[in-house]
């Protein structure tokens, strides 16, 4: 495991690990599988939930090409069933 810093400006510094942008999305992967639900209906629940969502931006955070905002995981784990924490294992 490590960290790799990907850019330095005055803005944000952007980090990897293990060459992923996060560490949830293999976990929301899991848990949107055991749910039965495709990207779309994902996308379409975060919807009716207030979370413009789309179903590439799912599929990036699944791959960990996309970083997840904290606001984010809490409308995926409120969708999927599960709670924030289950979102960070392993």
């Amino acid at each position: 495991m490590f960290f790799q810093v990907l850019g330095e400006g005055t803005q944000l510094k952007l980090y990897k690990y293990n060459s992923r942008c996060n560490i949830a999305g293999m976990q929301v992967r899991a848990a949107r599988e055991r749910a039965g639900l495709s990207q779309e209906q994902l996308a379409a629940r975060l919807q009716l939930e207030g979370l413009n969502l789309s179903q590439k931006a799912i599929s990036r955070i699944e791959t960990g090409d996309r970083i997840v905002a904290d606001f984010e995981l809490l409308f995926l784990a409120k969708s999927l069933g599960v709670t924030v924490y289950e979102l960070f294992g392993e």
